[in-house]
């Protein structure tokens, strides 16, 4: 009996393109994930300067400004020394549980 191996063609390309999606999602999702550590490790850079200069304010308002929707900055302050650190989840969601942190420090400014 001969075997007839239509169809499998299709099959085949259906787990193909399926597979490719997948890995396409992941991709597009680990740069935006980049991004979004890209705009926390600005949002604390600009932050920390701010505070330095006696702006909690401003501050404030930059991290709201750049960094992910929905971050959150944290301030450190140790005598003269301040750490600030913004905290926020990846903006596409397709990365369940990522949290991305950025710190910087400086020294506050007389």
């Amino acid at each position: 009996m001969p075997r007839d191996d239509r169809g499998s063609v299709t099959v085949e390309a259906a787990l193909g393109i399926g597979a490719l999606t997948f890995v396409s999602a992941l991709l597009l999702a680990g740069i935006g994930a980049t991004a979004d550590q890209l705009r926390c490790t600005d949002a604390a850079r600009e932050a920390v300067r701010l505070l330095a200069r006696g702006q909690p304010a401003r501050a404030e308002q930059a991290v709201r400004e750049i960094a992910p929707p929905g971050a959150r900055l944290d301030v450190v302050r140790d005598g003269d020394t301040i750490t600030a650190g913004v905290e926020a989840e990846p903006v596409a969601g397709l990365l369940p549980g990522i949290r991305l942190r950025a710190h910087a420090f400086a020294v506050a400014e007389p």
